[in-house]
């Protein structure tokens, strides 16, 4: 951990996600080796099970699992990243307002099969600065986008 007050850097945003620090001059401010990564994202879901079959659309591999005693849920681990769905209990808060993004190899071929089991299409798919880019509510109205980034290897 560095400590340093201000910074000036030539690093664009898209690097400093990464981790990437270009040329730069700190002065007296807390700043970390590297940013954050998220590595665990849960949805509550009236229906674990139906849930799961919209989001395995996606190419998702769920296993069902439990902690203890706690509810049985689906987990979903793709590159470190843990991705849940706990049933959503009568004292829960909905997940609803959450906007997930997901990067796929064929948003086009992904809308197909998601609005083939329920998914509401809110932006139909269409090319955009971060590639060609959808997006769908899933079966419990989250808003997920999906983007297949520019130049992305589809093999």
């Amino acid at each position: 951990m560095l400590i340093i007050k201000k910074a000036r850097c030539d690093t664009k945003p898209s690097q400093l996600a990464r981790g990437i620090w270009t040329n730069c001059k700190f002065w007296n401010q807390t700043v970390y080796a590297a940013p954050p990564m998220a590595n665990l994202l849960v949805l509550r879901s009236p229906d674990i099970h139906r849930a799961e079959a919209f989001y395995r659309q996606l190419g998702l591999l769920f296993l069902p699992h439990r902690h203890g005693n706690g509810p049985e849920h689906y987990t979903s681990t793709v590159n470190g990243f843990v991705f849940e769905l706990y049933p959503l209990r009568p004292d829960d808060l909905p997940t609803t307002n959450v906007r997930i993004g997901f990067s796929v190899d064929d948003v086009d071929g992904i809308v197909e099969l998601v609005t083939e089991v329920g998914a509401q299409l809110v932006v139909s798919p269409c090319d955009s600065e971060w590639g060609r880019r959808a997006v769908v509510k899933d079966l419990d109205g989250h808003t997920v986008e999906l983007v297949t980034p520019p130049g992305r290897n589809v093999s």
